[in-house]
């Protein structure tokens, strides 16, 4: 297989579609994002949406995130997806080496994600990636409004 990752760096209905597809597949609740929010998402520079793509045809994104805080720049992986097809073919590690190479170019010390124990394929490849699973207690609080 032959992956080609690119940043996404302007929205059009190819994107539209293809995150409209992708997004389903990970998450059941959240609703893919309309052209305006993912413009918002292409032209945050606190965003770089990648896009992995074979012949031309979108099989994956991955969006990195990037911030800083008192305590230095920091990155973050954010909503890996590869089409239901094209898994266990090198797409979403394929993604994640461009998201990691983004992040030394800007100067991070390290990369977080996080990911549902139910997803294990997804694990094991960060594992493989050398990402470390983390002692830590991950709060959330849905806020209503």
């Amino acid at each position: 297989m032959s992956v080609v990752v690119e940043e996404a760096t302007a929205v059009d209905d190819e994107l539209v579609a293809a995150i409209a597809g992708l997004v389903p597949q990970l998450s059941s609740s959240a609703p893919a994002p309309g052209p305006d929010e993912l413009r918002q998402i292409v032209e945050s520079p606190a965003c770089v949406l990648f896009v992995a793509r074979e012949e031309g045809r979108i099989l994956g994104s991955l969006t990195l995130v990037l911030f800083r805080i008192p305590t230095g720049l920091r990155a973050i992986i954010e909503d890996v997806v590869v089409d239901d097809a094209a898994r266990g073919k090198g797409v979403g590690a394929a993604l994640t080496h461009a998201a990691l190479r983004r992040a030394t170019a800007e100067g991070c010390r390290d990369v977080d994600l996080t990911s549902r124990p139910s997803r294990e394929a997804a694990n094991r490849l960060y594992q493989k990636l050398g990402f470390e699973r983390r002692e830590t207690n991950v709060y959330r609080k849905t806020l209503e409004g």
